[in-house]
């Protein structure tokens, strides 16, 4: 008699992330909305709202995350919202669920700054593809100015790209201030993050200080490794929000990270070992399994303690 035999059914996870620019009378109902939707699918994940929109990340299940998908696009106001779909690893990617309202989308502290109808952020950059992008790259000298923070760009950017000094988004208003950057005035910029949510601020913000030609990466830099994966402008792995820390585009992407501590190349990003402390670092695995902590004095006080 022959043996039973099982087939294992792999669960296979997946991470949506997305954004949408347009009024909103009543965040509160949305978050109630988007909380019980989500809570009622397994879904894990963070979603921001505000009267701009909505900026959220979530992942889980297939299965799930499709249902979660096809329920936010019922709403009128996010039909048109560009999803974008990729890989997960497992339930540890999003171990929990936060639904929030906050005053912006994004915490620049320039919700002043910005204006918002049906058709998205007024004032913004122009939109440019992928492919665009190219084309503009071949006809214009073009300088790449990173929307992230600086130490996302520690182990992926676009080549040649400038990093402005900032440790979080609300740094950027004083940056963009501070006159280092008044020489780009008068020359093409593309501003470019993960998704494209931060370069709609960033792109306003530059705009209303006198940057005459600003560019935004539609999509971000996830639209751009979709079309290119690394035989195009990027290079290096994509840090992300979640779990799974940093990802990439291609068996081929390029290690451009370099341990804080040791100075072999990572593209492994670990939290300082202080509690306190929400700075990010490049670590190499050996010195990550040290618990190491990043080079603030306070930090390195505590280190020896």
């Amino acid at each position: 008699m022959a043996a039973n035999s099982y087939t294992v059914v792999m669960a296979v996870y997946k991470v949506l992330l997305f954004y949408g620019f347009t009024p909103l009378a009543d965040p509160e109902a949305i978050r109630l909305w988007q909380r019980d939707v989500c809570e009622s699918l397994g879904l894990g994940g963070r979603i921001l709202l505000s009267e701009h929109g909505i900026n959220a990340t979530v992942g889980g299940e297939l299965g799930a995350v499709k249902k979660y998908w096809r329920k936010t696009r019922e709403y009128g106001p996010f039909t048109d919202i560009d999803f974008k779909w990729s890989e997960g690893t497992g339930p540890d990617d999003f171990p929990k669920l936060s639904v929030r309202v906050r005053d912006e989308l994004v915490g620049f502290g320039a919700a002043e700054e910005v204006s918002v109808d049906d058709h998205g952020v007024v004032g913004g950059g122009t939109h440019l593809t992928p492919e665009e992008l190219h084309r503009l790259v071949e006809e214009k000298d073009v300088t790449f100015f990173d929307g992230r923070n600086k130490w996302e760009a520690q182990i992926g950017r676009f080549k040649n790209a400038v990093v402005p000094d900032v440790r979080t988004s609300h740094d950027f208003v004083s940056e963009l201030d501070s006159g280092k950057y008044d020489h780009l005035k008068d020359q093409p910029v593309v501003t470019y993050c993960t998704g494209g949510i931060r370069c709609e601020i960033l792109s306003t913000m530059m705009i209303k200080r006198g940057f005459s030609e600003v560019y935004q990466m539609q999509g971000g830099i996830v639209r751009y490794g979709e079309a290119f994966g690394d035989s195009g402008l990027w290079e290096g792995s994509l840090s992300v929000f979640d779990g799974r820390k940093a990802v990439t585009f291609s068996p081929d992407a390029a290690v451009i990270g370099r341990c804080t501590h040791c100075g072999e190349a990572s593209s492994r990003l670990e939290n300082c070992a202080n509690l306190s402390c929400r700075t990010q670092m490049v670590v190499c695995d050996s010195c990550a399994e040290q618990a190491p902590y990043c080079e603030d004095p306070a930090c390195l006080s505590a280190s020896l303690t």
